[in-house]
């Protein structure tokens, strides 16, 4: 009788290894290669490659199942002797990586036909992939500080394809001088983990003696740095600044940033926290922070013109809402929220063009506010009554009941001028399917972090997050029903540049950001033939 799996085990998590590493291989003979077939042959392979990712990353996945539920495996040992950590986390994240990265590379195959940023695309946005595998993959937390520096060193280089354009090439310098302030976070957080614990081990850490304790001034230290490293990750008021202004990179690229990237601030904090006791400082600061920035980018992102630029606030948002959970404890709703967030807006930006289609049709203007509300009120009843039933749904925390409750009266409300009473009852339906939906993605992703997520915030925490969500409903009823009035009118007028709360940090970072611009090695034209006044694709 087969007493474990380990022999299948071994190959397995090999190759799960040398994925990345492969990325690596492809993308400098692609950078060194002049010869267009081999590099047309780079381009598939890289596809291959992607696919591959996903399908051993699948495997892994079954192999957890199968030591869970029947056999061991041998899978974490294993992967600790090869400087892996395969867990239910790291599964889905390569996952979603590999997919995402599946779709946006055979989109810039096509989108960047003809283009002379083509050649310099793709041994960069491999270079960026693999930084985001070996962080996801990594049990060490060295590796993963250098993957997290890794990333947006070449995420850099993605958004400077056009390098002779001053606006791009300046955004991109003042996302530079961010990222960097980043680091210095990660690698002094890093340092004070490794002081607390004597391992760079993440499994060490989180099995650490009783003895070794997890409550220290260097701990509360360690999970603020996080904490800043997460805020300026993903792009959080005040530091969001650049997010705006890094456009005039290809599609391909901002799909890249928006869907995958600017998220990792956010699995930093999914990885890390079980070596933190309960509610930490960290987990204060994202709650103020991710929940002021989640109320203010809402009601920004509700007075933009342009789809980029929505697309762009909607993301600030979205990042916000999921610091904001995490500072709950909510982590696998958090989880939740990136993945389906990563998938959204890897869509929505590779469709901006068909958006742009979409919404110029004629199609009837504005919604029915008044009509949909008995409707919408019904709805966030039977939603609430639902959750009064099933707490667990929300893992007994109300306000994460209340934000469920109004994203489903929000799509109620949100149904068109002209709709029939048929179309009505269809959106509602559809509206409160979002609660089983949600319990049952809820449920698939509930093993992942185990017991390790129980965490309860104290009072105060949860106070003040009723006082966003109470903000966030007070004005946009205000926004919905007083459209027409002065004070919404003034209002609109406020936030239609996000109260310019990026004024400070966004002065600093552009003057420094000038400096280094204009000095005579600064000035490189490393991609001539880039057309200078050439216009985004659409």
């Amino acid at each position: 009788m087969i007493e474990n799996l380990s022999f299948l085990s071994i190959p397995v998590l090999i190759g799960w290894l040398l994925l990345p590493i492969s990325f690596f291989a492809v993308a400098v003979f692609s950078n060194w290669t002049k010869n267009p077939l081999k590099i047309r042959h780079c381009w598939r392979i890289s596809e291959g490659l992607m696919l591959a990712c996903l399908g051993v990353t699948g495997l892994v996945g079954v192999l957890l199942l199968v030591d869970a539920w029947l056999i061991e495996t041998g899978l974490p040992a294993i992967g600790a002797r090869l400087g892996l950590y395969p867990d239910a986390l790291a599964v889905w994240m390569g996952l979603m990586v590999s997919f995402i990265g599946w779709v946006i590379l055979r989109y810039a195959r096509d989108y960047l036909a003809g283009d002379p940023a083509r050649e310099t695309f793709l041994p960069w946005f491999l270079t960026t992939l693999a930084c985001v595998l070996l962080l996801v993959f990594t049990d060490h937390m060295l590796i993963l500080a250098g993957a997290w520096i890794g990333v947006s060193l070449a995420l850099h280089q993605l958004l400077t394809l056009y390098a002779e354009r001053p606006e791009a090439r300046l955004a991109a310098a003042q996302k530079f001088i961010a990222s960097r302030l980043g680091d210095a976070c990660v690698i002094a957080s890093v340092v004070l983990l490794w002081n607390h614990y004597g391992t760079f081990r993440l499994p060490e850490m989180m099995a650490a003696d009783a003895a070794v304790g997890q409550s220290s001034v260097t701990l509360t230290v360690a999970s603020l740095l996080l904490a800043g490293a997460a805020i300026l990750k993903c792009a959080q008021i005040p530091f969001h600044g650049w997010l705006l202004r890094v456009m005039e990179a290809p599609t391909p690229v901002s799909a890249l940033l928006h869907a995958g990237i600017i998220n990792l601030g956010g699995f930093l904090w999914l990885r890390l926290f079980p070596v933190f006791d309960g509610f930490t400082a960290g987990h204060a600061l994202l709650l103020v922070v991710g929940g002021t920035t989640a109320l203010i980018a809402v009601l920004t992102m509700m007075t933009q013109t342009s789809v980029k630029h929505a697309l762009a606030w909607s993301t600030i948002s979205q990042m916000g809402f999921m610091l904001f959970e995490i500072a709950l404890g909510a982590y696998v709703l958090a989880l939740l929220h990136l993945m389906a967030h990563s998938l959204y807006k890897a869509h929505s930006f590779l469709a901006s063009g068909r958006t742009v289609k979409v919404s110029a049709a004629s199609l009837p203007s504005g919604v029915a506010v008044s009509s949909n509300l008995p409707l919408a009120i019904a709805g966030a009843g039977l939603a609430t009554a639902v959750l009064w039933v099933w707490p667990d749904l929300v893992q007994g925390k109300s306000v994460l009941g209340g934000l469920l409750v109004v994203a489903i009266a929000s799509v109620i409300l949100g149904v068109p001028i002209g709709s029939s009473k048929r179309t009505r009852a269809l959106v509602m339906l559809l509206a409160l399917s979002l609660v089983p939906v949600y319990g049952a993605l809820h449920a698939m992703l509930g093993g992942v972090f185990g017991d390790r997520a129980m965490m309860i915030p104290p009072l105060e925490a949860s106070l003040f997050a009723w006082v966003i969500l109470i903000g966030l409903i007070a004005i946009s009823a205000l926004v919905l029903f007083a459209n027409h009035s002065r004070a919404v009118q003034v209002l609109q007028a406020r936030f239609s540049h996000g109260l310019r709360l990026e004024q400070p940090f966004e002065s600093l970072t552009r003057k420094l950001a000038s400096d280094a611009l204009n000095r005579p090695n600064a000035k490189r034209d490393h991609v001539s033939g880039y057309p200078a006044t050439a216009g985004e694709k659409s």
